[in-house]
């Protein structure tokens, strides 16, 4: 007698092995995932991820945590860049968490969006984190399950580059609904992109699409656009992976400002609106 294949595809799978029959290979991984504070509900969880460090991850992340916020969805960023936390300055937060025993209680920025990172804990922004991996990593678990989120449409979780303790640790302990990998207009894209990729495939996770950044500068007088780091190479890497460019996002004086400032929130560019459509539409589709 045949014996059925019941394992699901990556598109079917909930995430949630203790209401699943299937016998898939990535059933152990899944035992892994962590419960949530008992007052959370997160109901999507978005990796943003990068191959390699200085590529305006964090800023992808802020900007579409803004967007996701003004659309009128409960918004969280769970800031697992632990060792290089930058999202409390880009929304003006300092550090001072208050807690009960429910857990901890993340800050939130003037438009609502919560966060907690690890700048948010110290007794000072400037304090290094000089800690081991396993310690890090703990840490961002800690980020899952004992703070209280509360109700949450979208949290947006800012990974440090690579494909190290901490990815690992996000991809298997929490319940990660897709991945936004941030890259720039170099040769070299293509095999850190593959990392990301490849990575993604090895823990069952949905690739929701490329945000290129620093794809160019616009000239204030007459327009032109100009590729400073070469010319893009996104379209080609993006066809052999088979993923969606999600944006290109140009190289911006003012986002800059508002960030040094605190003020991400007020910024007035629509250069990710289409890609926030794109990875809700995705979102939507999706089981997970």
């Amino acid at each position: 007698m045949a014996i059925k294949d019941e394992n699901k595809s990556p598109e079917e799978c909930t995430h949630d092995c203790s209401s699943c029959g299937s016998n898939c290979p990535s059933r152990s991984k899944e035992s892994l995932i962590e419960p949530q504070n008992k007052l959370s509900d997160v109901k999507k969880v978005i990796g943003v991820v990068s191959g390699k460090g200085g590529v305006g991850k964090s800023l992808i992340t802020g900007m579409l945590s803004t967007i996701s916020a003004r659309r009128g969805n409960t918004t969280a960023i769970l800031d697992a860049d632990v060792t290089g936390p930058s999202i409390p300055k880009m929304f003006g937060l300092k550090p001072g968490i208050e807690g009960s025993d429910d857990g901890m209680y993340p800050a939130q920025t003037s438009t609502k969006i919560e966060v907690m990172s690890v700048n948010l804990l110290l007794p000072d922004e400037k304090t290094p984190v000089v800690w081991r991996g396993p310690v890090i990593a703990g840490t961002v678990k800690q980020f899952w399950t004992d703070v209280v989120w509360g109700d949450v449409d979208y949290m947006y979780v800012d990974m440090p580059p690579g494909t190290g303790d901490v990815p690992l640790t996000v991809f298997q302990s929490l319940p990660v609904s897709g991945i936004i990998i941030v890259t720039s207009p170099q040769e070299l894209v293509s095999m850190i992109v593959a990392k990301a990729v490849k990575m993604a495939e090895m823990m069952n996770i949905p690739v929701l699409g490329i945000v290129e950044n620093y794809s160019y500068v616009e000239c204030p007088d007459c327009g032109k656009r100009i590729s400073v780091f070469g010319e893009s190479h996104i379209d080609e890497v993006a066809a052999e992976f088979g993923l969606d460019v999600l944006a290109r996002l140009p190289i911006d004086p003012k986002l800059a400002a508002l960030c040094d400032r605190g003020m991400l929130e007020m910024m007035e560019n629509d250069y990710l609106e289409a890609a926030a459509d794109k990875i809700e539409s995705k979102l939507q589709t999706s089981k997970g």
